[in-house]
């Protein structure tokens, strides 16, 4: 029977089934954790050996290499962890993604599990429309699961017959007759089939299904799970350019860890395979097939392979353990980091997508809002330095101002679309569609506070630019308000960086109610001043439109404050003051 173009397309359909398989699986996998991913990486990564079990036993939960590598950058960039515990995590991810090559091999081709997988799609389908989230995610994982092994049984039957098709065999086995160099091509192709299928579990599968079937003999595909382990961190690196310096630098150690890893297992690979050859045939009583492939062994080389797969994944985590440091050096000197303008106006905690799971996506948004909240505190000092230091250069400091108020565009624009795309990519739960809605309304806010501080920017300009002066007494009410102001967004930037429950809202209203009393003093005494001469009505415009601007900038402070704190204020009664806000 001729293997038709037909047939070919029905393998890639399998292939495809697989994926979405393992896609939803893993996600559903993720979000059964939820937060938990969270407590798991930030209290457990003290240091690298504990790394190392975080990211063995995160990948075992998502069943994701990927999302695991992404979290833990997400971790770096929010200050949770330092570069040299997230390697750990990378290390740990390594191990984990090996437990998908054993969860195939033993369920996929040890057991007939297509009726199983059915079976299980047939209990949890009903769930998937079930209002209890947690029982919808289980069901999901539960569903993925059976879809992944459909997947797997398809695969198995578009393959091939190596009887019925002995030309495609001379074809392959034309590359194999190459000895050690064999293996060196065979290297790349694993390297390629993964960038191909864009996964790691895919290409292992693929792998499996070629060793069982008796395509590649054992040598072959170990050869391809090691240029797997290689492809799988080119994605990754692909990924990283559009992210920051520490995406960046994540992913170029993730590359290089593996590639030193395969090196050393080229070195070495045929005493290695004599000993799984060894060890299957002691716990099974059948060799791996190490040089052969032959029919009789099949059934075994599964799961041979699934052992070279983790051996090889520990093996490399124990012998570069204490060579972390150098590499971690190596990869700062080739990815330095430039800080500054390079870094200033760009996103620095959603450097890798949206994440699956809602709890940590809602982590990534904070940090960027308390990064907003930080480039509006230096909008303020450069404020104060263009009203109150004689010696500042102006031009220099309004172009200041204007940069970081762009900068607040971007930012209003990039966290924004993250957060849609969030509540667009995750089912989530009430409570956090409200607590990124009030996200969304909170960088609005924030948005227009740097707005304003540009208008009062400009406003201090033209006040050089006509030679208008302020009395003594109207500057010095004018440095009270922008200490009043500076307490109010110091209180701000405190109560972004909190979880709603802790959010500080009575020292938020007190600095409030403070600026709006200022304003109102000062209010009166510009128009005693300004009806007594005291300054030119030139300069008295623009002392009670910069008064105006900066109490606006209060309310806005406050509206950050109520955003944070996952309610609005409609009425409170504060040390005796009556505040009334919309």
């Amino acid at each position: 029977m001729t293997y038709t173009f037909f047939d070919f397309l029905q393998l890639i359909g399998s292939l495809g089934i697989f994926i979405f398989g393992m896609k939803i699986f893993s996600e559903g996998l993720q979000k059964i954790a939820g937060n938990r991913l969270k407590g798991i990486l930030s209290g457990m990564t003290r240091n690298r050996l504990t790394g190392v079990l975080t990211g063995f036993a995160t990948t075992a939960i998502t069943q994701s290499s990927t999302t695991t590598t992404v979290m833990a950058v997400t971790f770096v960039n929010a200050g949770l962890l330092t570069f040299v515990q997230s390697t750990g995590v990378i290390m740990g991810a390594n191990i984990g993604t090996t437990i998908t090559a054993w969860m195939v091999a033993l369920f996929g081709f040890k057991f007939k599990i297509t009726s199983i997988a059915v079976a299980v799609i047939g209990v949890f389908f009903v769930f998937l429309f079930s209002k209890n989230t947690r029982l919808r995610n289980i069901a999901e994982a539960m569903v993925g699961f059976g879809i992944l092994f459909i997947g797997l049984d398809f695969i198995k039957g578009a393959v091939p017959d190596i009887n019925s098709n002995p030309a495609i065999f001379a074809v392959l086995d034309s590359f194999t007759q190459y000895g050690y160099f064999s293996l060196i091509l065979f290297v790349f192709i694993g390297t390629i089939l993964t960038l191909l299928t864009q996964s790691s579990s895919a290409a292992t599968a693929i792998t499996l299904v070629m060793v069982v079937e008796g395509w590649i003999s054992f040598p072959i595909a170990a050869a391809m799970i090691l240029g797997e382990n290689i492809g799988t961190t080119v994605t990754a690196n692909i990924a990283a350019l559009v992210g920051n310096v520490h995406a960046k630098r994540a992913a170029r150690f993730h590359f290089f860890f593996n590639v030193i890893g395969v090196l050393w297992m080229m070195a070495l690979i045929y005493p290695v395979l004599h000993l799984i050859d060894f060890t299957m045939q002691y716990f099974t009583g059948n060799p791996a097939s190490v040089m052969t492939g032959g029919i009789d062994t099949r059934d075994t080389a599964a799961l041979g392979l699934s052992l070279f797969h983790t051996s090889f994944n520990v093996l490399n985590v124990i012998l570069l353990f204490a060579f972390i440091p150098y590499l971690v050096r190596f990869v700062e000197y080739i990815q330095p980091d430039r800080g500054g303008k390079d870094e200033e106006f760009h996103l620095r905690h959603i450097s890798a997508g949206v994440m699956t799971s809602p709890g940590l996506s809602i982590t990534q948004a904070q940090k960027e809002i308390q990064h907003f909240a930080e480039i509006i505190d230096k909008m303020h000092d450069s404020v104060t330095e263009l009203l109150f230091d004689p010696a500042a250069n102006k031009p220099a400091l309004v172009d200041k101002v204007r940069k970081l108020e762009d900068a607040t565009d971007l930012l209003e624009i990039e966290i924004s679309d993250y957060l849609v795309s969030v509540s667009e990519h995750t089912n989530m739960e009430h409570w956090m569609t409200e607590r990124m809605r009030f996200m969304q309304t909170s960088i609005n806010d924030m948005e227009r506070i740097a707005d304003i501080y540009y208008q009062v920017a400009k406003l201090v300009e033209r006040m050089a630019e006509t030679q208008s002066v302020w009395p003594e007494p109207a500057q010095a009410e004018m440095q009270q308000m922008m200490l009043a102001l500076k307490a109010a967004i110091t209180t701000m930037k405190n109560n972004t960086a909190q979880e709603p429950d802790a959010v500080n809202m009575k020292e938020a209203l007190v600095r409030e109610d403070h600026i709006d009393k200022l304003r109102d003093e000062y209010r009166d005494n510009h128009y005693t001043r300004l009806e007594s001469g005291d300054y030119a009505p030139r300069a008295g415009v623009i002392f009670i439109d910069m008064l105006n601007r900066l109490e606006r900038i209060g309310d806005h402070v406050l509206n950050v404050n109520e955003s944070a704190s996952g309610r609005r204020l409609k009425a409170l009664r504060v040390d005796g003051v009556h505040l009334a806000k919309q």
